[in-house]
Protein backbone atom coordinates (compact mmCIF):
# COMPACT_ATOMS: atom_id res chain seq x y z
CA UNK A 1 0.00 0.00 0.00
CA UNK A 2 1.30 3.44 -0.94
CA UNK A 3 0.47 6.36 1.33
CA UNK A 4 1.00 10.08 0.94
CA UNK A 5 0.10 12.97 3.23
CA UNK A 6 -0.32 16.68 2.81
CA UNK A 7 -0.52 19.21 5.61
CA UNK A 8 -2.73 22.30 5.73
CA UNK A 9 -2.92 25.10 8.31
CA UNK A 10 -5.66 27.36 9.58
CA UNK A 11 -6.28 29.61 12.53
CA UNK A 12 -9.78 29.73 13.93
CA UNK A 13 -11.73 30.13 17.15
CA UNK A 14 -14.39 27.99 18.76
CA UNK A 15 -16.19 27.62 22.04
CA UNK A 16 -17.48 24.39 23.49
CA UNK A 17 -20.24 26.09 25.44
CA UNK A 18 -22.00 22.82 26.27
CA UNK A 19 -19.17 22.02 28.72
CA UNK A 20 -19.19 23.11 32.37
CA UNK A 21 -18.42 26.82 32.78
CA UNK A 22 -15.15 26.09 34.61
CA UNK A 23 -13.81 23.94 31.73
CA UNK A 24 -11.14 25.86 29.79
CA UNK A 25 -12.68 24.87 26.45
CA UNK A 26 -16.03 26.39 27.45
CA UNK A 27 -14.44 29.82 27.02
CA UNK A 28 -13.98 31.39 23.61
CA UNK A 29 -10.51 30.42 22.40
CA UNK A 30 -8.60 29.67 19.23
CA UNK A 31 -6.12 27.26 17.74
CA UNK A 32 -3.58 27.15 14.98
CA UNK A 33 -4.96 23.95 13.52
CA UNK A 34 -2.90 21.54 11.45
CA UNK A 35 -4.89 19.29 9.12
CA UNK A 36 -3.10 16.27 7.66
CA UNK A 37 -4.84 14.40 4.87
CA UNK A 38 -3.63 10.91 4.04
CA UNK A 39 -4.29 9.25 0.69
CA UNK A 40 -3.60 5.59 0.00
CA UNK A 41 -3.56 3.34 -3.05
CA UNK A 42 -2.60 -0.23 -3.84
CA UNK A 43 -0.81 0.91 -6.99
CA UNK A 44 0.51 4.11 -8.51
CA UNK A 45 -1.16 5.99 -11.34
CA UNK A 46 0.41 6.42 -14.77
CA UNK A 47 2.46 9.37 -13.50
CA UNK A 48 3.90 7.32 -10.63
CA UNK A 49 1.78 9.00 -7.94
CA UNK A 50 -0.89 7.97 -5.48
CA UNK A 51 -2.20 11.41 -6.50
CA UNK A 52 -0.44 14.59 -7.54
CA UNK A 53 -0.18 16.85 -4.47
CA UNK A 54 -1.28 19.76 -6.65
CA UNK A 55 -4.68 18.05 -7.05
CA UNK A 56 -5.35 18.87 -3.39
CA UNK A 57 -5.41 22.62 -4.11
CA UNK A 58 -9.24 22.76 -3.80
CA UNK A 59 -8.91 21.75 -0.14
CA UNK A 60 -6.48 24.60 0.46
CA UNK A 61 -8.93 27.03 -1.17
CA UNK A 62 -11.82 25.66 0.92
CA UNK A 63 -9.85 26.03 4.14
CA UNK A 64 -8.67 29.54 3.29
CA UNK A 65 -12.04 30.83 2.11
CA UNK A 66 -14.49 29.09 4.45
CA UNK A 67 -12.62 28.35 7.69
CA UNK A 68 -9.40 30.30 8.20
CA UNK A 69 -9.68 33.18 10.68
CA UNK A 70 -13.33 32.40 11.39
CA UNK A 71 -15.36 31.43 14.44
CA UNK A 72 -16.09 27.76 13.74
CA UNK A 73 -19.27 27.71 15.83
CA UNK A 74 -20.73 30.24 13.37
CA UNK A 75 -19.45 28.37 10.32
CA UNK A 76 -20.95 25.04 11.38
CA UNK A 77 -23.95 26.35 13.31
CA UNK A 78 -23.30 24.49 16.56
CA UNK A 79 -20.92 24.45 19.52
CA UNK A 80 -19.56 20.91 19.27
CA UNK A 81 -16.80 21.85 16.83
CA UNK A 82 -14.14 19.59 18.32
CA UNK A 83 -11.02 18.32 16.60
CA UNK A 84 -12.83 14.98 16.27
CA UNK A 85 -15.70 16.72 14.47
CA UNK A 86 -13.27 18.56 12.19
CA UNK A 87 -11.36 15.37 11.32
CA UNK A 88 -14.61 13.72 10.18
CA UNK A 89 -15.74 16.89 8.40
CA UNK A 90 -12.51 17.11 6.39
CA UNK A 91 -12.64 13.38 5.60
CA UNK A 92 -16.21 13.72 4.33
CA UNK A 93 -15.22 16.77 2.27
CA UNK A 94 -12.18 15.03 0.75
CA UNK A 95 -13.47 11.51 0.06
CA UNK A 96 -15.80 12.37 -2.87
CA UNK A 97 -13.16 14.62 -4.43
CA UNK A 98 -10.15 12.42 -3.70
CA UNK A 99 -11.30 8.78 -3.49
CA UNK A 100 -7.86 7.72 -2.23
CA UNK A 101 -8.47 9.59 1.06
CA UNK A 102 -7.82 7.14 3.87
CA UNK A 103 -7.65 9.34 6.96
CA UNK A 104 -7.57 12.90 8.24
CA UNK A 105 -5.79 14.13 11.35
CA UNK A 106 -6.54 17.49 12.97
CA UNK A 107 -4.14 18.90 15.56
CA UNK A 108 -5.15 21.68 17.92
CA UNK A 109 -1.70 21.86 19.47
CA UNK A 110 1.64 20.18 18.71
CA UNK A 111 0.82 17.59 21.38
CA UNK A 112 -2.88 16.89 20.72
CA UNK A 113 -4.78 15.63 17.71
CA UNK A 114 -7.81 13.67 16.61
CA UNK A 115 -7.93 11.36 13.64
CA UNK A 116 -10.77 10.00 11.55
CA UNK A 117 -10.01 6.77 9.73
CA UNK A 118 -13.00 4.62 8.69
Amino acid sequence: MYRITKEFHLSASHQLDHLPADHQCARLHGHNYVVVVELAAESLNDDGFVRDYHDLSPLKRYIDEALDHRHLNDVFGHSKVTSEFLARHFYDWCKPRFPETSSVRVSETPKTWAEYRP
